[in-house]
């Protein structure tokens, strides 16, 4: 039996065709394959090829029940650790890190880091925007459940693509990152004080529009510092959070006179972060 197709059908469903193979590979050339161990996987996303400055990203998978760390991991975990160096025509690659969730780590302490999935969004500075841009990646992370078990995972990507099919799920990635904030803005979550107490602790003072639940994580001015997470005060002054945290975790001969300190602070959506010094 013989059906005889109309040709403009026939090539409305050739053009179809061809738009969903250029979609397809478009979305490829966008992203690495997936590097996958038996809990995780990790692959790179290339944003539009424009501008000065590229976006991309380090999009991680993570089992259910498995998490993994931010670069300060808390009271206990590891940190992941990336090198570009094998990169062509790039001259610097910044990690921007979305805020954390905060988990029991079993000892009773905290650690810091994601489930589920993540995108780990990355500001690329190319050595001559008007060559090839080949990002490598050689990625060193821990994934947990009760125990953690390292990975390593390797992958590279061009940018090529004028309009990447990744750009959204970049700039949403983007929004996840705590923006820049001044102790004592006038935003609906901010930090209000930041003060020592006595030698050894310092109190901070948060201000948040609402009962839901505020986290608040420091930081050193370099990695090797290793301090707690701050702990909420169960009797705090009126209209505010009050947090406390012990100046533990210094690196031999670091003083924490005048020491400069990253907090990030988190609530639902909103999270900031503050640099401040301590006096």
């Amino acid at each position: 039996m013989t059906v005889k197709v109309p040709l403009r059908a026939a090539l409305g469903f050739a053009a179809t065709l061809v738009a969903s193979l250029l979609a397809i590979e478009a979305r490829a050339q966008d992203a690495s394959p997936w590097q996958r161990d038996g809990h995780s996987a990790m692959r790179l996303l290339a944003g539009s090829r424009s501008g000065a400055v590229l976006l991309g990203g380090i999009a991680l998978q993570l089992q259910p029940g498995w998490k993994t760390y931010w670069r300060t991991p808390g009271d206990s975990g590891v940190p992941p650790r990336f090198d570009f160096s094998k990169s062509e025509n790039i001259e610097a690659v910044t990690v921007l890190w979305p805020a954390p969730m905060k988990f029991d780590d079993g000892a009773g302490g905290h650690s810091l880091g994601y489930k589920n999935q993540i995108v780990l969004p990355l500001r690329i500075v190319p050595k001559n925007a008007d060559k090839p841009v080949t990002l490598r990646a050689d990625v060193n992370y821990a994934v947990c459940e009760k125990l953690c078990i390292p990975v390593e995972a390797n992958a590279e990507l061009a940018f090529t693509s004028v309009a990447s099919t990744e750009d959204s799920g970049l700039f949403a990635a983007l929004d996840t990152v705590p923006k820049p904030a001044q102790v004592g803005d006038p935003n609906p979550l901010t930090i209000r004080d930041v003060k020592r107490d006595g030698k050894s602790s310092v109190l901070v003072d948060v201000a948040t529009p609402d009962a839901r639940e505020v986290s608040l994580f420091v930081e050193g001015p370099t990695p090797d510092w290793a301090l707690p997470v701050p702990k909420l005060v169960e009797q705090s002054p009126p209209g505010v959070k009050r947090f406390t945290f012990e100046l533990d975790g210094l690196p031999p001969g670091a003083s924490a006179e005048g020491a400069a300190l990253k907090l990030t602070l988190v609530s639902g959506d909103r999270a900031y972060e503050f640099n401040v010094s301590l006096n």
